[in-house]
């Protein structure tokens, strides 16, 4: 791709549910429409496949890496509308015994698997009545990864890691950062729309998140506000609740301009 051609994304937002069926159905429909809006990589949010009534139902639809009806979906998916697709994440099964894997699987154009990310940084939260402990059910990455797309390299981060900054710098140059989550909406009223600025800005990026967003049956609320970040740290668009779309362009030029003008990432000493 001619570096000087923008190259258009797209996050999905949902409000997934117990049922792995309803949520690809979702799913299949959301991103025939982020394509209809142009898009050439689409990101699903995390836990996409299920937002179970327990932690452990998760543990029960685990998948075998290349195996399984929800990476069958996301590849055909992937290959149907010849995008590059972010499965948001998924439960992989883990070499620990009931346990899971938070995996971000990418899918190219051709629906061939292009890269695997194990979610590193795993949340644990308690104030008042809520508590949230990911590492009861699920087990930590452990590697840093990124892939190369059209628009340039695209790290992959999920969810609790936008909290650790030294994850982003140890991606490298990144055009794209992309961040599926399904922050509570305790946490992401008071944090996700400031961190996820943050991480465009001290990188000089573009920032993709896609989230849960709203009232789940089991019980659950999750803060939503899928948004798009441009370099300079501006919110080009946002959804705040419920499902739907929201979508832009990588523009290479502006943001070379923004790396030229404030070059920060050429000052760094540490």
């Amino acid at each position: 791709m001619n570096e000087a051609k923008t190259f258009n994304i797209a996050a999905i937002q949902m409000i997934s549910t117990p049922h792995v069926e309803e949520n690809i159905a979702t799913a299949r429909r959301l991103v025939a429409e982020a394509v209809q809006q142009g898009a050439q990589l689409v990101l699903l949010p995390e836990y996409w496949p299920i937002m179970g009534r327990h932690d452990s139902d998760k543990v029960a639809i685990a998948e075998a890496v290349g195996k399984g009806p929800i990476q069958h979906f996301m590849a055909g998916l992937a290959k149907e509308h010849k995008i590059y697709l972010i499965g948001g994440t998924l439960p992989l099964i883990s070499p620990e015994a009931g346990k899971v894997l938070n995996a971000t699987l990418v899918y190219g154009p051709d629906g061939e698997q292009v890269s695997h990310y194990d979610k590193i940084h795993l949340f644990n939260f308690t104030k008042g009545e809520e508590s949230y402990d990911e590492a009861r059910t699920i087990s930590y990455g452990k590697d840093v990864t990124t892939f190369d797309a059209p628009c340039g390299k695209v790290g992959l981060s999920v969810c609790y890691d936008l909290r650790f900054p030294e994850l982003y710098r140890a991606m490298g140059n990144c055009s794209l950062i992309v961040m599926p989550a399904a922050f509570t909406y305790t946490t992401g009223q008071a944090h996700w729309e400031i961190l996820l600025r943050a991480r465009a800005i001290e990188n000089q990026c573009y920032v993709l998140a896609a989230a849960q967003g709203g009232k789940h049956p089991n019980g659950r609320r999750t803060w939503g506000h899928s948004m798009l970040i441009d370099p300079w740290g501006e919110i080009k668009a946002v959804l705040p609740e419920g499902e739907g779309v929201i979508s832009g362009a990588i523009d290479p030029e502006f943001m070379r301009s923004v790396r030229e003008s404030l070059p920060a990432l050429r000052h760094r000493k540490l």
